[in-house]
């Protein structure tokens, strides 16, 4: 159930028939809360399920970047599809080899990504790759994709969510810390003007500092003997993923109450051609519906909100039970370039964050982004 440049569906779409209540909070310079509720009785959840298509294809050539963890989380796409292939009796042997390849964000490390003035940091040569037919498809995560894709491109599969927080991770001398306990003038690691834009108005004391290079190359950046850094942010998903090592260093999970993380942080998403039935029909059985509800609705208010160019959107989804209390809150710090805001609405995914981007403008919103520089 790939998704066009425009998100429409093609190819074997899901049967939805979900009322759903939004909640929405709105920090840095674009974020939103969304809470869906999941009316569905497990009869009509039963029929959600994607029809399962086995393919005539054996081989898929995947695209992926470098990095330890770009090629774990591919192979964790692929790992499902074999487990999936391997439920079908007499499927003959399918090969998926990878092909790697450094994108523009990973070349460039020591400009910060909203001075580079570019989009799709991370996706344009794999997207150029699955253009020419280098491959058949490409793992994202989704947080890097843009809204928009090229021509002739689509979100194939979204795959299940994982813990889609962001983390702290301190330096070795202040284990165990968390960022309140941090004395005045710490200087806390991150690349990423949302974090920025709303833990400076959480933790004024503290210096927030950019950080470069993949997960790998930023806590390596944290451990070294001459790092000026005190602490670093990462979502917790890719801290996860890498496993114990990695995950033993989480001093704290940010609430996203009060810190909202990225659209589609915590989910892959695999991009094909528009075109490419094979590789549509195959990822088909391994769309997580319930993600692809979510991230839907997030990336179409990130459509709505950004204009054709890049903001520093949040958000935080969730699944609530019928009737969530309706209430509204604002305010307007525009030193801080904070809108909070909270209400209840009923839409489908993507109708719910176009709607949602509408309320965020009339409330303040287009000031914010008016501040933002476009690029």
């Amino acid at each position: 159930m790939p998704f066009s440049s425009k998100s429409s569906l093609v190819s074997r779409p899901v049967k939805f028939d979900h009322q759903k209540k939004e909640s929405f909070s709105h920090s840095s310079s674009a974020t939103t809360l969304l809470d869906c509720y999941d009316s569905t009785s497990s009869e009509s959840k039963e029929q959600e399920q994607l029809q399962q298509v086995v393919p005539t294809k054996t081989v898929f050539a995947v695209g992926s970047r470098k990095s330890a963890l770009a090629v774990l989380q591919t192979k964790l796409v692929i790992a499902q599809l074999e487990q999936f292939l391997a439920t079908k009796p007499g499927t003959p042997a399918t090969s998926f080899p990878l092909h790697l390849m450094s994108t523009t964000g990973d070349k460039i490390q020591s400009v910060s990504l909203n001075k580079i003035g570019e989009k799709a940091l991370f996706t344009k040569e794999l997207e150029v790759a699955l253009a020419s037919k280098s491959v058949d498809f490409v793992v994202h995560s989704l947080k890097d994709l843009p809204t928009v894709l090229p021509p002739g491109m689509a979100i194939s599969a979204i795959l299940k969510r994982v813990d889609p927080r962001d983390v702290v991770i301190m330096a070795r001398h202040n284990a165990g810390m968390t960022l309140a306990d941090l004395p005045r003038g710490s200087v806390v690691g991150t690349s990423s003007v949302r974090r920025i834009a709303q833990l400076k108005v959480l933790f004024p004391a503290l210096v927030f500092s950019d950080i470069r290079g993949n997960l790998n190359t930023r806590m390596a950046k944290l451990d070294s003997a001459d790092s000026n850094y005190d602490a670093i942010i990462l979502a917790a998903a890719g801290v996860l993923r890498l496993g114990p090592g990695f995950a033993d260093r989480i001093s704290q999970y940010l609430d996203p109450k009060h810190v909202l993380y990225a659209v589609g942080q915590g989910a892959l998403a695999v991009e094909t051609r528009f075109d490419d039935l094979d590789s549509i029909d195959l990822l088909s059985n391994i769309v997580d519906s319930k993600t692809l509800l979510e991230c839907t609705a997030e990336r179409s208010l990130m459509r709505n909100l950004e204009g054709g160019c890049s903001v520093p959107l949040g958000v935080c989804s969730q699944w609530i039970s019928p009737n969530p209390s309706s209430n509204s809150d604002s305010n307007f710090s525009p030193n801080s370039f904070v809108l909070h805001l909270t209400a209840s609405i009923s839409l489908l995914d993507e109708s719910l964050g176009n709607q949602l981007g509408e309320i965020m403008r009339g409330a303040g919103a287009d000031q914010i982004l008016a501040r933002i520089p476009k690029h």
